[in-house]
């Protein structure tokens, strides 16, 4: 059993004994402090949260446990149901909620399931907020109300419809260029939320010609539900088959969108935050963020389109945090996460494929081709299992000591660019390993890279 407490939220395996696992006791605890924590925030003793989750197996017995903690800590309730992790963000503000809470473990297996916490603005409550509420739990500094001031229920099946219209208001979405293109679209929904958002997006745009697989939220997933290219390979095959134009793979709650090109061949995940700010940039001139995890693509295109490029930490509240920084228009993660603040800040692949296609549309090209424009760059993603015997932060000082003498990145773990490539090195967020990035020109040479880094790492432990 595992138990996750981070910058991502309360993310853990279900069952187990408290502590130890998302049990029920760990639900309620830490539902109950964020209500604690957004009281004291908004300085109201009523409060109104909106919440919503994706088509885990595991999700109507989290929804029931945190209606009722909330419920019991005075919160009226807004409940989407089944909906996305964009969706939920959206709908706080439009709900004028003071907060809210996904339940989503995003890309985890099925066993798993998470507590995601946003603020009044809809954004993932920052790291120094998020320490407040684990010690709001830790220390049981919350109190339930009487049966006088319980909080009020009720349900909104609307999300999704009012966050597509929303989409399509956006001066760059044109729905009228899409349809003219009569576009084959194949997707693939992992059997969860996407599946009730994808298509009728898809169906507004003017795509009438949608190949749907695994489209019922029944939260059996089909495959690994991470939108990489090895899980993929079912939709590839269907896209050749049937002479697709693109296909889209979102994960369970819809926040990260991986493209497939005419030929069945990955766009590449890090490239979806890249096209789509290529698009932007061409019609507006401005700034780009991305992690330290992300491509180096989104660099070029930004300085070719005459903006400057900024990295953030790993994580997509510290993204955010530096996309208002540098007042950038467009920004992301190399994950396939699009963040496209004049439609809200947060990871949404609904406002990704809406502006994709635009894009696609308007160039006149085949997916391939655009593909092919962009700089190629390959990222080799590695991760070594954490142990208890492990020090991790010795082994970052380790690294950064050893290349000093290059351009050294230590704000998120230890990121070592070298004159054509570069390799992170960084603890995970959402799970109990070290994630090991290399990115360079080809596939053989990212490798080769983190071949090497890993070679020092073992060398280093013995």
């Amino acid at each position: 059993m595992t138990l996750i407490k981070s910058i991502s939220g309360i993310r853990g395996t279900i069952g187990g004994k408290p502590g130890e696992g998302l049990s029920p006791i760990d639900i309620v605890k830490f539902t109950a402090a964020f209500a604690a924590f957004i009281k004291a925030r908004s300085g109201k003793e009523k409060i109104r949260l909106v919440i919503g989750r994706d088509g885990r197996i595991s999700g109507p017995m989290v929804n029931q446990i945190v209606v009722g903690t909330l419920m019991g800590m005075g919160a009226d309730i807004i409940d989407g149901g089944l909906s996305t992790t964009p969706t939920v963000e959206m709908a706080v503000t439009d709900h004028q909620a003071d907060g809210g809470i996904i339940l989503t473990a995003s890309h985890n297996p099925a066993q798993w399931n998470a507590l995601k916490l946003l603020n009044e603005k809809g954004e993932f409550i920052s790291a120094a907020e998020g320490a407040e509420v684990l010690a709001i739990a830790d220390q049981n500094k919350y109190s339930f109300t009487t049966v006088d001031d319980l909080g009020k229920y009720k349900t909104d099946s609307g999300f999704i419809e009012k966050h597509i219209e929303h989409i399509l208001s956006l001066p760059l979405v044109d729905a009228e260029a899409i349809r003219k293109k009569q576009f084959k679209v194949a997707i693939d929904c992992v059997n969860s939320t996407g599946g009730l958002a994808l298509p009728p997006l898809l169906k507004a745009l003017g795509v009438e010609n949608i190949i749907e697989m695994y489209c019922e939220p029944t939260g059996v997933f089909p495959h690994n539900p991470e939108p990489l290219p090895e899980n993929l390979t079912e939709i590839s095959e269907k896209i050749k088959l049937s002479g697709a134009d693109v296909g889209f793979v979102v994960d369970p709650d819809v926040d990260r969108l991986a493209i497939i090109t005419e030929k069945g061949e990955m766009f590449g995940e890090e490239y979806t935050l890249v096209a789509v700010a290529d698009y932007i940039l061409s019609n507006q001139p401005g700034n780009t963020v991305s992690n330290l995890s992300s491509s180096r693509a989104l660099r070029d295109v930004t300085e070719k389109h005459g903006g400057n490029y900024a990295a953030a930490a790993v994580g997509e509240v510290n993204v955010v945090e530096q996309m208002k920084a540098i007042q950038a228009i467009i920004g992301g993660e190399g994950n396939g996460g699009v963040i496209y603040p004049a439609l809200h800040y947060g990871r949404d692949s609904l406002v990704g494929i809406a502006l994709f296609l635009t894009f696609l549309a308007k160039k006149g090209v085949k997916t391939s081709e655009l593909r092919a424009s962009y700089p190629n760059y390959v990222i080799s993603k590695n991760k070594i299992e954490l142990s208890p015997d492990l020090d991790v932060d010795k082994i970052l000082a380790h690294m950064a000591e050893k290349y000093r003498h290059l351009d050294v990145n230590t704000i998120d773990g230890v990121k070592i660019n070298f004159e054509n490539e570069w390799v992170h090195l960084r603890k995970s967020n959402t799970e109990p390993i070290i994630r090991i990035y290399a990115e360079s020109n080809t596939q053989e040479n990212a490798e080769i890279l983190a071949k090497k880094i890993l070679l020092e790492i073992s060398s280093f432990e013995k």
